[in-house]
């Protein structure tokens, strides 16, 4: 497979980033081609603004969904931008390695998003969840967090950790066509021996090795019916 992990740490000494170089080296071992886009190392600026196409349809007012699917089809898009997408283009996995902060992604990740899920090329119109433009293509997220796991579930403090991940797993790459894999989540991170952090290493090659085998997360689908779309 082509892989790409889009990391998001901004410590190059951090256990997500030993998650993200383990990862390249258990996944290029097993014969994967990977490929890695580490946005603060990249400096990738996550500010979606009206610099991010070279002409638009409308100069007056700026719809940001808009104008990517009108700079999609005239190949305007910014520079930084069709690079990253034409990484996502090429892989058949694409893998999310970041950080938990406060229930969601880091800032930098959300504006990678933000600006390279171009409507009119991952979504837009009809073309959403199993019609999505990543129809096809698997999508998994790595990432830490301080909590223990004891503190998430259906009666836990946090709530359950599926329901806090809804909005990346279901409402954005689900939602643009991805089979979502199941997570792996290394848990209290910040607090752990070194110890415990060699066996999540050992416990994420697992997790590698086994992508295969891994059954992709169950979401709603969709079927197409006189124009409109319609649960399933």
């Amino acid at each position: 497979m082509n892989i790409l992990i889009v990391h998001a740490h901004p410590e190059p000494l951090s256990f997500t980033t030993a998650l993200k170089d383990h990862a390249v080296q258990v996944l290029e071992n097993i014969g994967h081609a990977v490929e890695v886009s580490d946005l603060y190392a990249m400096n990738f600026n996550p500010v979606a603004s009206q610099a991010d196409f070279d002409s638009r349809s409308n100069q007056e007012y700026l719809n940001y969904a808009l104008e990517q699917r009108h700079a999609s089809k005239t190949h305007d898009l910014a520079q930084d931008i069709q690079i990253e997408i034409e990484k996502v283009q090429k892989a058949d996995l694409l893998i999310f390695s970041f950080p938990m902060y406060w229930t969601s992604v880091p800032a930098i990740l959300k504006g990678w998003i933000d600006r390279v899920f171009v409507s009119g090329i991952f979504y837009g119109g009809k073309r959403f969840y199993n019609h999505g433009g990543m129809l096809g293509k698997k999508a998994m997220l790595s990432f830490t967090l301080g909590g223990r796991d004891h503190m998430f579930g259906q009666n836990a403090i946090h709530g359950a950790i599926d329901d806090l991940l809804l909005p990346i797993q279901r409402g954005t790459l689900a939602y643009v066509g991805f089979d979502v894999l199941p997570p792996f989540i290394a848990y209290h991170v910040p607090y752990i021996t070194d110890e415990a952090r060699q066996q999540l290493l050992q416990q994420y090659q697992q997790h590698l090795q086994n992508l295969e085998q891994l059954q992709a997360l169950e979401f709603p689908k969709l079927e197409q019916f006189d124009d409109k779309l319609y649960p399933l």
